[in-house]
């Protein structure tokens, strides 16, 4: 098993910038590719980033150019720097883990944090 913990939600002016962390505890490996989805009021959880187990990184084309996620697999954690905020980010943010990166980036991955909120006014 996998514990996801999220960190570092908060309230932020459009054009911001903040930095969420996923800490990964458990059976935690550096070959788990991990990502990021969100949920906003009335809407599906999207998929946002996610990074495979080598580096590679996908992005929502919503927020290619302005979200970046790395991680430290030292540290077993996943970071989503998020900068140039809209209020459309607005959102409950989760951490999501698997082995397989297609289950990451499709929402099946087998492991998921309870969520931070981000919540970016205009």
């Amino acid at each position: 098993q996998v514990q996801l913990v999220e960190s570092g939600g908060g309230l932020v002016q459009a054009g911001g910038s903040l930095r969420l962390s996923c800490a990964a505890s458990g059976r935690t490996s550096s070959s788990y590719a991990m990502g990021w989805f969100r949920q906003a009021p009335g809407k599906e959880r999207e998929f946002v980033v996610a990074i495979s187990p080598s580096g590679v990184t996908t992005s929502h084309a919503a927020v290619k150019g302005r979200f970046t996620i790395s991680r430290d697999n030292a540290k077993n954690t996943v970071y989503l720097q998020m900068n140039s905020l809209k209020p459309e980010d607005t959102a409950v943010y989760y951490c999501t883990a698997d082995t397989s990166t297609r289950a990451v980036v499709d929402g099946t991955g087998n492991f998921w944090g309870q969520g931070t909120q981000v919540t970016v006014s205009s």
